[in-house]
């Protein structure tokens, strides 16, 4: 898959990544993989005003990557999984890319060491 020619799944990644940068908005997503949550509960290891942290939220629901819903008085938020679908994608497209050209660099590296095993100095 192609992704830089998919705008819509581009712009996904963008969002997902920038929402991700914030080590914050990070340590929600990471309380919310245990299961939802109030935003009093979320807000409650950080030492920031509320509206301070709902701004977190606000990104993080942008990006697609955090739900929430009202119960009572109360805003439960939760996991999104599917948002974090594009930045999983790319990783892992990008990581194959990589280990395939390490695998390679390997192999070349281990072919240049056969080429001077002859005792002569490589030529270069």
């Amino acid at each position: 898959m192609i992704l830089r020619h998919m705008p819509k799944y581009h712009a996904s990644l963008e969002n997902a990544f920038a929402a991700l940068a914030d080590p914050t908005r990070r340590a929600v997503v990471e309380a919310l993989s245990n299961g939802p949550a109030t935003v009093s509960q979320l807000a409650s290891p950080f030492a920031m005003a509320l509206p301070s942290f709902t701004q977190h939220l606000g990104i993080l629901e942008r990006a697609g990557l955090v739900t929430s819903r009202r119960e009572g008085r109360a805003r439960i938020c939760a996991l999104n999984p599917q948002g974090l679908r594009a930045a999983e994608d790319w990783l892992a497209l990008n990581r194959q890319q990589w280990e395939a050209r390490l695998d390679r660099f390997e192999a070349h590296l281990a072919n240049e060491g056969k080429d001077t095993d002859d005792g002569q100095e490589p030529a270069g």
